[in-house]
């Protein structure tokens, strides 16, 4: 009883300090104040062709991922609210001599095949659609090795996260979800320290961008951010894409600027300047710093909270496991911990779009040229086929940055407030 009463109090504390974090420093300002003339108007600067394809491809990528998402929960449920979970765990570690360790490995990998195959032809539908609208350039073996990378280096995260829980269980059984919850949070900051060294490479080549007035430009415009950027980057996405992007990576000494082949080979250098402002004021204001910190307390409080849900005698007698830490109680956890992570989508949506959108304002307060931001939005949500008019329900559950006519908007509103001429 103590132990949960200790865990309430620290889930209590965990997430008073995500709310804290979340008011104080992901900012609240915003490129449109109140009154401000310029409303979202898809139709003003796009054409109907263009907001037909737009909702086309929208109508076709969106029912899918739903689809996806319900079946991979309907998976997850039904082996985690079953007895089936527990015994498929105990039968794959067997042949190993059936050992925690090996329960735990081999459980989380046979669990999570199943339900990624029971998913895999929603991805292949996507990735065919993607390809009939020209934004996919892969073909069938590159997409399979794709899917596969991110499978493996999903589970290997997930199994290490679940040997670090359950080993806990056995160390400490009174406290194990405070040595749990601290481990796991010191995972998500090495992991977030580590992504571009070690997931990037997996996916695309980078090479030094040739000395050139854009890359001088690019490296001036950091420098009078005040942002310190070791290098500029130009990734191969045309491989896989014919999207448009930019983006910083990196902490610190190791920050980069990096620049889709497929910009370079598209977009004027002032277009691109824009896009890089605006991924500058992420660095600036450290959101992946801000990330990391949220993204980490989360965890831990994921795992308290799994504590004190899943150690309910019901749960557990339900999914065939004698205790918590009991390893046929896997499927129980991964069941908890997926529907934890979409009730909270809808938060982690709209903190993520508010970044964005300071972001955006970083870009026009940096550049102060609000004709090519827009024009910036354009051409990307031409070239991205971006959703132009989206569902507002859907917009608000899953959208991690504003849509294309809100950004576009609010770039007039900025250039009203600030006497800047509105385009």
């Amino acid at each position: 009883m103590e132990s949960r009463r200790a865990a309430w109090i620290a889930l209590a504390v965990v997430l008073i300090a995500v709310v804290a974090l979340v008011v104080v420093k992901v900012g609240w300002r915003v490129a449109s104040p109140p009154g401000a003339g310029a409303v979202p108007d898809a139709a003003r600067d796009f054409t109907s062709a263009e907001l037909s394809r737009s909702a086309a491809l929208a109508s076709r990528l969106q029912p899918n991922a739903l689809f996806s998402l319900a079946v991979s929960l309907m998976i997850s449920a039904a082996l985690g609210l079953s007895s089936y979970g527990a015994k498929i765990i105990t039968a794959v570690a067997r042949p190993l001599g059936g050992g925690w360790v090996w329960q735990v490995l081999l459980g989380s990998l046979a669990l999570a095949l199943i339900g990624r195959l029971a998913t895999l032809p929603f991805s292949a539908y996507a990735e065919t659609v993607l390809r009939r609208y020209g934004l996919s350039t892969r073909g069938w073996g590159l997409w399979t090795a794709d899917v596969g990378k991110s499978f493996a280096i999903g589970v290997g995260l997930t199994a290490l996260i679940l040997v670090i829980l359950y080993g806990s269980m056995r160390v400490a059984p009174r406290l194990w979800w405070a040595i749990a919850a601290t481990v796991v949070a010191a995972v998500v900051v090495a992991g977030s320290f580590l992504y571009p060294v070690l997931i990037e490479p997996a996916f695309n080549r980078f090479s030094s961008m040739p000395q050139s007035e854009l890359r001088t430009d690019l490296l001036d415009l950091a420098e009078r951010d005040g942002v310190a950027v070791d290098d500029v980057l130009m990734a191969d996405a045309s491989r896989r894409t014919t999207a448009l992007n930019a983006y910083v990576s990196g902490f610190g000494s190791t920050r980069r600027i990096v620049v889709y082949d497929t910009l370079l080979d598209s977009e004027t250098p002032a277009v691109i300047e824009t896009i890089v402002a605006h991924e500058l004021g992420h660095a600036k204001n450290n959101d992946v710093v801000l990330g990391t910190a949220i993204g980490a307390l989360g965890a831990a409080a994921a795992v308290i909270a799994g504590y004190l849900l899943a150690g309910w005698t019901p749960l557990l007698r339900r999914a065939g496991a004698t205790s918590l830490a009991d390893p046929a109680s896997l499927a129980l956890v991964l069941f908890v911990l997926a529907a934890a992570g979409l009730l909270l989508t809808p938060v982690q949506s709209l903190i993520s779009r508010q970044i964005e959108s300071r972001a955006d304002v970083h870009a026009l307060d940096l550049t102060r040229d609000p004709a090519t931001f827009i024009e910036m939005q354009r051409r990307l949500g031409v070239a991205n086929i971006a959703d132009l008019e989206p569902n507002q329900l859907y917009y608000w559950v899953f959208a991690s940055h504003p849509c294309t006519v809100e950004r576009i908007a609010a770039a007039r509103n900025w250039a009203q407030a600030d006497r800047e001429a509105a385009p």
